[in-house]
């Protein structure tokens, strides 16, 4: 990067990072980082919080469908809801897992099953076999976070794996596998073991599950700054009751199978799922797609609203691509895309 976009970087991070991150800002600003090396202080209800933070190991079949993207070994983080081992992550970590466990604060291991898995928030949910030993943590209103609110961000491992930050955005986030989350959180600076990682208010309440590295968190005057992306814990109330019974909504939104990505205006397919309504009806890797129905798309976001908008999982969807500069008319019939993963069929 040039040294004028490097200098705007170190201005906006000195005015968006209070003064307790030092330098950590400037150490983690080009790369994805773990926790702060030095010490900060923390509030004490953040700190009485850390315990609730545990560390996860799910094994996934070879067989499953998100092995090739997301791998057959998967750690990361969750956070203690309740008294009986409930316990919420990012659910990526546990998707289509066949075993999955639990790593409390001081070592203790605990199995685990997965209760519920939500694709369109994100989130995912476990019962432990044994209850856990950590208070746990209340469920905060993450409606009320705001640009240059302070936050912890927390990792399973106590006070050395917390890690200050700056709410630096809450905007819609577009994800590139079919995934709409609005009223995303983004701080920064990043904390780089961010998958399933809890965001902390003052108060020690959760407001958010960690989900992505970004490196556009914050986006300003032409520049960005990298950091993270969480769900917010807002997302998870509606869905709650259903979620810890097991179940899932009784419709889903149409699923087809595609990964896009936006390059110099245009909406291109980057991956085709195995097996997918999309590799079934004959999309490839670099169709262009131009329209849903015949209202054109501008972006990803756009994409999905317009896909979602044809009716609820089964619906046909007629799309209009560019392939090799010919432009031509391909018919998905979609699924439901909990069908097409190969997960217990009570989720």
């Amino acid at each position: 990067m040039p040294r004028q976009g490097n200098k705007w970087r170190n201005i906006a991070i000195a005015s968006l990072v209070p003064v307790f991150l030092g330098g950590a800002a400037d150490a983690q600003q080009d790369q994805p980082a773990g926790p702060q090396s030095e010490r900060v202080r923390l509030p004490d209800a953040v700190k009485r919080a850390l315990p609730a933070v545990v560390a996860l190991k799910a094994v996934i079949p070879r067989t499953a469908r998100s092995a090739e993207q997301l791998g057959t070994e998967r750690a990361g983080h969750g956070v203690v809801i309740d008294e009986d081992g409930l316990v919420l992550t990012v659910g990526y970590l546990i998707m289509e897992a066949e075993s999955v466990e639990v790593i409390e604060a001081g070592g203790r291991r605990v199995s685990a099953t997965v209760v519920a898995y939500d694709y369109e928030s994100g989130f995912g949910l476990l019962r432990t076999a044994l209850p856990l030993r950590a208070r746990p943590l209340p469920l905060g209103d993450s409606d009320v976070l705001k640009f240059r609110d302070v936050v912890t961000v927390a990792g399973h491992g106590g006070e050395e794996m917390a890690q200050r930050a700056v709410v630096v955005d809450r905007r819609e986030f577009a994800g590139y596998w079919e995934y709409l989350l609005e009223n995303a959180i983004f701080t920064s600076p990043p904390y780089g073991l961010f998958g399933g990682a809890a965001l902390l208010s003052e108060e020690g309440s959760l407001l958010g599950i960690g989900s992505l590295y970004v490196g556009d968190a914050y986006r300003a005057h032409g520049g960005t700054l990298p950091g993270n992306m969480f769900i917010p814990i807002n997302r998870l109330k509606p869905i709650f009751g259903i979620m810890k019974e097991g179940r899932r909504p009784p419709t889903s939104k149409p699923w087809i199978g595609v990964y896009t990505q936006e390059v110099h205006g245009r909406l291109i397919i980057a991956y085709v799922s195995p097996d997918s309504p999309a590799d079934q009806a004959g999309l490839r890797r670099g169709d262009i797609i131009r329209d849903v129905g015949g209202t054109e798309v501008e972006e990803v976001a756009d994409f999905y609203r317009k896909l979602w908008a044809s009716g609820t999982s089964g619906s046909t969807v007629k799309l209009g691509i560019e392939r090799d500069g010919i432009s031509e008319e391909v018919t998905v019939r979609s699924t439901d895309r909990y069908k097409y993963l190969r997960l217990d069929q009570s989720l």
